[in-house]
């Protein structure tokens, strides 16, 4: 039996001790916060009305049967912990107007590829309706390609993601050098359906006129495999991770900070914990921090540290009690006239002198749960994002704490969604804010960045730099969101195997 130490308990935490537990490990995790569940944060607000409830990261679960293989793998199922309710739409997309006293362009999208491509010919036409679905096969292979030899798999350097037996056909639909924005507009004829499609950048933290166009493998998982959504909030996934963990007797230990790891010799010997003298030793340290973090602050490693780039967006939360009935479904993404400000704004151009800056005229994500567990009768809990610089006094960022900045820019993002046909400012019956300062001080999240740290296509390899170190999480492969942090925890176990 190995005796393995999990740093921090975010998703890609706690689904690998509970992996590692199954397998026969004594497995201990450290988290620094009070409770688990890293960016998976909930927050919960009571008022003479009632108590509201908050998922302050993801609103959404996308691709659940790599949750049910996480569960079933550590004896267990996962019916029996989150009650999944599929939806439909899946996103719905606001545009504005194409004249200027028009309505607003109004797409649902939804899990059943020809319906979705029906939908869009009603709204766009019967060519616009082609252009997906010649998009949508492009996608399909790069999905199956990625799926097949890359998601479930280790990927430790450029060279070993070279020597992976690639199919013709999926180099020719991956296209490498290609954008994503490239790769709408060789496709799509209708702008707004272009606009869509770069939206998926933002999933990893990323430009569209600088992601790479395999990206397009995000569209079709979340539109083939659906999007789904566990009545009382995603919030109940970290309680069904932790919940596996206890039953197979880690130790989730709350409120502890790990401070650095020791690897003298060249190998992994253990963790320090803050307020404590004597490290605590361990045969296997998995780190579900920030690969920055890890190799800044936890074990310095410059030749690692040098490749990564923070150069990721944040986000900036509204989270509202709203009194009413708005109408709105689950997910809405209400997009500006002008996307590309949006991320001239967000990214700046530090080799040019331009600073990054708050969006005048963001896309705006809300999210508006049906369920009756998260509000109480008659309101709604509205989770608000829209994307923002990260924390930082550089010209690459902004700082979120100068006073005075949040509240004004509260007040901008309620305008703006207004000014859209979404006026709830007389409806408020309490408003909460959530600046990228604030997620980079809760999670440990460098800047602030909603999907961690990027270094490109290729995220972190999940073997640290001495043996016995594994990474997991949003930074490291395969990358950010949900299920692709459960994928990690999966190479991990497989990597370390059996005791």
């Amino acid at each position: 039996m190995s005796r393995v130490v999990v740093i921090g308990a975010g998703v890609g935490g706690l689904a690998a001790a509970a992996r590692l537990a199954a397998l026969g490990h004594e497995v201990t995790v450290y988290e620094r916060s009070d409770v688990v569940g890293g960016k998976l944060g909930r927050y919960l607000r009571d008022t003479p009305v009632g108590t509201f409830h908050f998922d302050t990261g993801p609103s959404l679960l996308t691709l659940p049967q790599v949750f049910t293989e996480l569960f079933e793998a550590t004896g267990a199922k996962l019916d029996e912990y989150l009650d999944l309710v599929p939806l439909d739409p899946v996103v719905r997309h606001v545009f504005p107007p194409t004249e200027p006293a028009g309505t607003a362009v109004v797409l649902d999208s939804c899990a059943e590829p020809a319906a979705f491509a029906t939908r869009i010919a009603d709204r766009f036409g019967g060519e616009a309706a082609a252009d997906w679905r010649r998009l949508w096969h492009r996608a399909e292979r790069v999905w199956n390609a990625s799926w097949r030899d890359i998601l479930r798999s280790p990927v430790d350097s450029p060279l070993a993601l070279a020597k992976l037996s690639w199919r013709l056909p999926d180099l020719t639909a991956i296209a490498p050098g290609r954008t994503l924005r490239g790769l709408g507009r060789r496709h799509l004829r209708e702008p707004w359906l272009r606009t869509m499609l770069d939206r998926y950048a933002t999933y990893t933290g990323a430009d569209p006129r600088r992601a790479p166009a395999a990206l397009v493998a995000i569209p079709y998982a979340e539109l083939a495999f659906g999007a789904w959504y566990p009545r009382g909030g995603l919030g109940t996934l970290a309680d069904a991770l932790l919940s596996r963990c206890l039953d197979l007797g880690v130790v989730v230990v709350t409120g502890t900070t790990v401070t650095g790891i020791d690897a003298a010799g060249g190998r992994v010997h253990g963790v320090r914990l803050a307020g404590v003298t004597a490290p605590v030793p361990a045969d296997v340290v998995v780190a579900n921090a920030d690969a920055l973090t890890v190799y800044r602050d936890l074990l310095p490693t410059p030749g690692r540290l040098t490749r990564l780039t923070d150069r990721s967006l944040a986000g900036f939360v509204l989270l509202l009690g709203v009194r009413g009935d708005s109408g709105l479904a689950h997910h809405n993404v209400f997009f500006p006239a002008d996307y590309d400000a949006e991320f001239d704004a967000v990214f700046g151009d530090p080799g040019r002198g331009v600073p990054a800056r708050p969006v005048p005229d963001p896309t705006v994500f809300v999210s508006v749960p049906d369920d009756p567990l998260v509000r109480p009768a008659g309101h709604e809990a509205w989770f608000v994002l829209v994307n923002a610089p990260r924390q930082a006094r550089a010209l690459d960022g902004v700082d979120w704490r100068r006073p005075g900045l949040a509240d004004a820019y509260a007040d901008r993002v309620l305008d703006v969604l207004a000014a859209r046909g979404v006026d709830v400012r007389d409806r408020l019956v309490f408003r909460e804010v959530r600046t990228p300062a604030d997620l980079a001080g809760s999670a440990a999240a460098p800047g602030g960045a909603i999907h961690g740290t990027a270094g490109g296509l290729l995220r972190t390899p999940n073997r640290g730099p001495v043996p016995g170190l594994f990474l997991v999480g949003g930074s490291t492969h395969p990358g950010g969101g949900l299920p692709m942090v459960a994928l990690s925890a999966q190479i991990v176990a497989g990597r370390i195997g059996p005791a």
